[in-house]
């Protein structure tokens, strides 16, 4: 039996990219746009539960995406329902409002989306009584606008509330300031990032500096959104690899969460694809295994805009696909892990999981995502962390978001949560084997053994 997964996409972006995931996802699992199978692979039906609940259609048997699309104006939804994989959804799960949050955080959580929450929270429940055994949810937002950020923030609570023991994993988008589009963006992501640190069990970071940065060298100049989606698209459907289909050491959300995250507030990941190939010429390149596996490690291949080198990776985890052998990924991660040992942190061994899926992604023969739980992504909170601190220093904008019932305190705690993320990344980074011990040891102390066996 599947373990279902639940999926919430949030504000234009969450919905315009959650559109190219669910393309994908068909693609993959041969299923045509309106939800029949025309595959010839049993393994594309061995696990499609996971996203997809079925019904009987005039005979055949049609598979209907497990999600939901939420915005508070219209546009977005009618524009998905009027779109090629309009007849895709249920009609039901559209939840949208009328006015819109005008990219404003406060008119997501308190104001227009307070209004909205108890319609979502109604589609939420019967979702969740159609599952069988729901292991989680998966929520797309951005964090820069009102909605993905502000409502995704109100939605996340709720459901902590409604269904507390279920994993509650996010693809987070997050801003740049070389491509803002409103001056206010610095203010939503960190009051999301607040949010993040408490509600959420799995945040899988997107930065839009990295997406346009490695869309540029795909040959776009001026990249548009369905190539930016693409990409994410991509970078989703290989996380997903391992809960959609069979293959060797696959789990579930919370066995990724359990292998990754080391400490409860730092579980923000960063993820990486390989290989990064301009369209029309995946035909004409190959990759040796270890060429793979360097990638996913490699600056250029990072969805996040940071230098691994200035960090240390503290877990990681590759999802290969195709037809790769177990000894030759096991190589290849030794190897890398061996020349670049000074970048892992010492005090957590065997600290990179492998997952092996035969079935490639659509028009690749191999591909290989990483999920890493990495220090230098703090250098991403500290780049939105120092724009707001500007701003918020001279109260600038704040009376928009004071006007829909927040006040400055708010803003207060939520700069001193992230500056205590950052401190926490940095204070992991430093540490090593023999200080961890020589702090926390203390001679003429006796200790239980059980809790030093806790400890360590």
């Amino acid at each position: 039996m599947p373990q279902e997964i639940l999926s919430i996409q949030l504000g234009q972006a969450g919905n315009q990219v959650g559109q190219a995931f669910w393309e994908t996802v068909l693609a993959e699992h041969g299923l045509d746009k309106n939800g029949f199978y025309h595959g010839n692979d049993s393994q594309q039906q061995d696990r499609v539960g996971v996203y997809f609940s079925t019904v009987e259609h005039e005979g055949k048997i049609r598979h209907v995406p497990r999600s939901m699309q939420i915005d508070l104006e219209s546009g977005v939804c009618n524009k998905l329902r009027s779109g090629p994989l309009g007849g895709l959804f249920r009609p039901d799960t559209f939840v949208h409002g009328q006015s819109g949050a005008g990219n404003n955080w406060a008119k997501g959580y308190y104001t227009e989306g307070a209004e909205l929450i108890d319609s979502i929270l109604d589609v939420l429940r019967r979702q969740i009584e159609d599952c069988d055994a729901l292991q989680g949810f998966q929520i797309i937002q951005s964090l820069g606008g009102g909605t993905g950020s502000g409502l995704g923030s109100l939605v996340l609570s709720k459901i902590r509330e409604e269904v507390p023991d279920r994993m509650l994993a996010t693809f987070s988008i997050l801003p740049s300031p070389k491509n803002a589009d409103t001056v206010v963006e610095p203010y939503n992501s960190i009051l999301t990032l607040h949010q993040l640190v408490e509600t959420s069990d799995l945040t899988i970071c997107i930065d839009n500096e990295a997406l346009y940065g490695m869309s540029s060298r795909l040959g776009g100049k001026t990249p548009e959104f369905s190539q930016l989606n693409t990409i994410i698209s991509q970078v989703m459907a290989g996380v997903s690899t391992s809960l959609r289909f069979p293959g060797q050491l696959n789990g579930d959300l919370r066995k990724i969460g359990m292998n990754l995250v080391p400490f409860p507030r730092l579980h923000f990941l960063a993820p990486s694809y390989a290989p990064i190939v301009p369209p029309g010429r995946q035909a004409f390149q190959t990759y040796s295994i270890p060429e793979l596996t360097n990638s996913l490690f490699d600056e250029k291949n990072y969805l996040v805009a940071t230098n691994p080198r200035f960090g240390k990776w503290l877990t990681a985890a590759t999802i290969f696909r195709g037809k790769i052998a177990s000894k030759d990924a096991d190589n290849a991660v030794q190897q890398l892990q061996l020349k670049n040992s000074a970048s892992f942190v010492e005090w957590i061994p065997d600290n990179v999981s492998i997952t092996l899926c035969t079935v490639p992604p659509v028009g690749q023969r191999q591909a290989a995502t990483c999920l890493a739980n990495i220090t230098a992504i703090k250098d991403v909170f500290k780049r939105n962390l120092d724009q707001f601190s500007v701003m918020f220093k001279r109260r600038a904008f704040l009376m928009w978001y004071e006007g829909e019932g927040m006040d400055a305190m708010e803003f207060t705690e939520a700069e001193s949560n992230v500056q205590d993320l950052i401190a926490e990344y940095q204070q992991y980074q430093d540490a090593a084997l023999d200080d961890q011990l020589e702090d926390e040891y203390q001679p003429g102390v006796e200790y239980a053994e059980s809790s030093i066996q806790g400890e360590y």
